[in-house]
């Protein structure tokens, strides 16, 4: 690598004396624009839109156009008057707790190399950061001008990475998240099953850019076939009559994802299901007697007579019982 900026950290009174290289390059395919008759390359020519005359690099300036239209030109000596920063100090402000950075602050990223006479004062500043679990907040001087920027810790390098100032984040202004919206615990289960089973350590090596590798790949067939496209291979069409809400949706993808979707813990986890209805209560009721009464007013009813049957049977059967009958 190249360092690209040198410099000195400066917190106290101490000062580590550092280079700057870029943490990150761009591996995409780059593509140039050529004739598609015959591949010749496509010049573009600074025109002027007024005169239509072809526009030497050093009589272009810089204007800026402002809400009303009108243009506002500035030239080389007009930026001059203007404060630039030259510096080559990485001045600490503030360590501040590591959580409190919104990562949608965060720019470009650079490495810090110290110079040899610098490793020790290097490793206690990185030490210092990981053991309290702080970033260092830093303002630093970049190709003439001053921007904010935090220094951080990855693995035994300190890394500066740039921030773009609050007025450039924009805020979310969405009207429709401020509108209510319930979501029912059979809902939040099965979200909460899903991401269960797509959990795990984060290893970026185990992630690829998808897109690179076909490009890559079809520049290569084109490269050994002299032209033509590989076939792609159908992906096979999804089902989606079953998908009839949100919470179907999931337990498909948690299925999907080889977990176990979770079930309701209760009926009071399923709002959506009618209620029971309470039992009737029973009345008591009397049973009717399939028996007469006789002349003294008792009933010989069913049982009875069945009883009466069992035993003449019985002392038809046993001897004894017929010898005790007589």
């Amino acid at each position: 690598m190249r360092a690209i900026w040198s410099g000195a950290v400066s917190f106290g009174l101490v000062n580590v004396p550092v280079r700057l290289y870029a943490a990150t390059s761009n591996h995409d395919i780059r593509f140039h624009q050529v004739h598609e008759i015959d591949g010749g390359r496509i010049r573009q020519k600074r025109t002027c839109s007024v005169c239509g005359e072809e526009v030497a690099y050093s009589e272009i300036a810089k204007g800026y156009e402002t809400d009303d239209g009108q243009l506002i030109m500035l030239d080389d000596d007009d930026l001059a008057t203007l404060p630039t920063a030259t510096g080559h100090e990485i001045d600490v402000v503030q360590f501040v707790p590591a959580d409190q950075v919104d990562p949608l602050l965060l720019d470009k990223s650079y490495y810090l190399e110290p110079e040899n006479k610098a490793l020790k004062p290097y490793s206690l500043l990185r030490e210092a950061l990981r053991e309290t679990d702080r970033m260092a907040v830093v303002k630093v001087a970049l190709r003439q001008r001053e921007t904010l920027a935090l220094l951080r810790v990855r693995e035994n390098a300190i890394v500066l990475q740039t921030m773009l100032w609050p007025d450039e984040v924009r805020e979310a202004e969405f009207p429709v998240l401020d509108n209510d919206v319930e979501v029912r615990p059979q809902e939040m289960a099965m979200a909460s099953s899903l991401i269960d089973s797509l959990s795990g350590d984060f290893e970026v090596d185990g992630f690829e850019d998808e897109y690179r590798k076909a490009v890559g790949e079809l520049i290569e067939y084109k490269r050994e076939h002299g032209g033509g496209r590989p076939t792609p291979e159908e992906a096979p069409a999804e089902d989606t009559d079953d998908m009839t809400d949100l919470l179907t949706a999931l337990r498909r993808s948690v299925e999907a994802a080889g977990g176990k979707a979770a079930e309701p813990s209760s009926s009071a986890e399923q709002p959506d299901a009618a209620p029971a209805e309470e039992p009737a209560e029973k009345k008591p009721t009397r049973k009717k007697s399939s028996g007469t009464k006789s002349e003294d007013g008792s009933s010989s009813g069913t049982k009875k007579s069945s009883t009466s049957r069992s035993r003449r049977k019985k002392s038809d059967d046993d001897p004894a019982e017929k010898e005790k009958a007589s």
